[in-house]
């Protein structure tokens, strides 16, 4: 047996993208289907590169709830801090800070919750991280 993917729906496929892409996953193929009305969009981060997450956009408009629902999808990053501050510089809420050097959430633009784990040993707790407190839900 071999994991393949994880599929979420976005509702915004560019704002979902630019959340990917900072994360550092990049687009590896796509499929539009006029039939279905929808599209998919592959993503892989360069080490797992067979670990993709699938974004389905659903050409006819739909609201989707419950994010939290779904649980989080995790990624191990190489510098969480580093990590952290780049998406933070790109507009996107740390809901759950590194406050440990270990550990951190995001969610996506349609509520995905993202785990970042740092790669190995955890970072020496620093600032601005060890005293920002949780913002919404993660």
């Amino acid at each position: 047996m071999k994991y393949l993917h994880t599929m979420i729906r976005v509702s915004d496929v560019d704002a979902t993208l630019d959340f990917f892409n900072t994360l550092g996953l990049k687009e590896t193929r796509r499929k539009d289907n006029e039939a279905g009305r929808f599209t998919l969009i592959f993503l892989a981060a360069n080490e797992t590169p067979d670990a993709e997450v699938e974004l389905t956009y659903n050409w006819d408009p739909e609201e989707y709830t419950g994010g939290r629902n779904f649980g989080h999808l995790a990624f191990a990053v190489d510098d969480i801090h580093e990590a952290c501050q780049r998406m933070m510089d790109a507009g996107i809420i740390i809901n759950r800070p590194p406050r440990d050097g270990r550990m951190a959430f995001v969610r996506s633009p349609d509520g995905i919750s993202i785990e970042l784990l740092q790669k190995g040993d955890a970072l020496t707790p620093a600032e601005p991280w060890l005293s920002m407190g949780n913002t919404g839900e993660w």
